[in-house]
């Protein structure tokens, strides 16, 4: 396979010979300390694998895929464009034709400008054992990934309508491994805002291993502690935010963001048991969406988090719920965002009718977060479970 004027081919429709869980391959010119090579990308379900190779390796591999593996193949150059096809009896039809747009001149650049607004270059991410030597996202770590550029593109819209100052003074509540916490550190210290981040975990190997990698890596002003959720007593905060913070300790991390007059609140709920174990339908029509336990679990998900919502706004807060990420790659998929409401338009009067309306509508009698908003310490902590 020549470079020349090649622009971009791929693979695809794969056979029952080609492995599990992949569905096509992308190639395109790449330059590399001046040589030009074919940057190929393996797409698989939940997963990309790149690597490159020179024409004479190319073409091997592609003669090795075509028609074994994948049954279709499409590739450009300028101003032409080739179709090759495999019959179930692995016989080819090779056809050309002018190519369908006009095609732009090919990016031969090996580190092409990325969306993500987290370098994956940046020494923590090596240290918390996510890339490889030189940036590469690991194949056991392209979830994650994905999770750490989504939730860097939600903080990246929240800061356009409510900026936060220099030096904010921002918690992540239920930290765990860090890795969203050193996201957020890196997307802020790179704005030159000079973040001063504190990761809460009560474990204390994630906290020694945080604290090190910070140190190492040379992150200031984010530092790891010892400790949970409920009573936290930091002071004010600008931004808080508690993903995957098991059960009632997201009402915790959230009644601690009001008492600290957080501006923002970025939550992403986990388990929903509280309310679950005492719903019950009040309204006959509702019966048989509470008869089935995944029924149950889903419904009980739904009535905590728009309890949440609800209450947030009581307390003068605009929210969102939306999907954080799809649950392809995660099950814990749902966010809350919440930013404090300077305009006050929203009638507590109004959202109190609301809270009552639905709680008397599944039987519920109370929810953690009005208990957490009335007395900080009604209940003692669940777990935190940010992996």
């Amino acid at each position: 396979m020549t470079t020349g004027d090649f622009l971009r081919a791929t693979l695809a429709k794969p056979t029952r010979e080609a492995p599990e869980g992949l569905r096509a391959v992308y190639l395109r010119p790449v330059a590399i300390r001046g040589e030009t090579l074919t940057a190929w990308t393996w797409r698989y379900a939940r997963r990309d694998e790149q690597k490159n190779l020179s024409p004479t390796e190319s073409t091997a591999e592609i003669r090795r895929l075509a028609g074994s593996i994948f049954q279709h193949m499409d590739a450009e150059k300028k101003g032409l464009g080739a179709s090759l096809r495999f019959n179930r009896r692995g016989e080819a039809n090779l056809a050309f034709h002018k190519a369908r747009t006009q095609s732009p001149e090919p990016d031969h650049q090996h580190d092409r400008r990325k969306v993500s607004l987290v370098d994956p270059h940046l020494p923590c991410w090596r240290a918390l054992g996510l890339t490889a030597d030189h940036g590469q996202i690991l194949p056991s770590a392209q979830d994650k990934w994905r999770q750490i550029v989504k939730f860097t593109e939600v903080i990246d819209a929240l800061l356009r309508r409510q900026p936060l100052p220099a030096g904010a003074k921002i918690a992540d509540m239920g930290s765990g491994k860090g890795y969203l916490t050193f996201a957020l550190h890196a997307l802020l210290a790179a704005r030159g805002l000079s973040p001063q981040i504190v990761g809460i975990e009560q474990r204390p190997e994630l906290v020694a291993l945080c604290e090190s990698v910070a140190r190492q890596c040379g992150c200031h002003g984010l530092t790891f502690k010892e400790g949970g959720i409920a009573g936290w007593d930091g002071g004010p905060l600008d931004l808080l935010m508690a993903l995957h913070a098991c059960d009632t300790a997201t009402d915790d991390a959230i009644a601690a963001g009001i008492r600290a007059g957080a501006s923002i609140m970025v939550l992403a709920p986990c388990c929903h048991r509280q309310v679950r174990r005492s719903m019950d339908s009040a309204h006959p029509a509702l019966a048989p969406l509470l008869r089935h336990g995944i029924f149950m679990e889903r419904q009980a998900e739904m009535v905590t988090d728009a309890l949440r919502a609800l209450l947030l706004e009581r307390e003068g807060y605009r929210c969102q719920v939306f999907e954080f990420i799809s649950p392809e790659h995660t099950a814990k998929n749902v966010m809350i965002t919440a930013v404090r409401d300077t305009a006050g338009r929203h009638s507590a009067a109004g959202t109190d009718a609301e809270i009552t309306a639905l709680k008397q509508q599944f039987g519920l009698t109370r929810h953690a977060l009005e208990d957490r908003l009335t007395s900080p310490c009604a209940d003692p902590i669940a777990a935190d479970d940010n992996p």
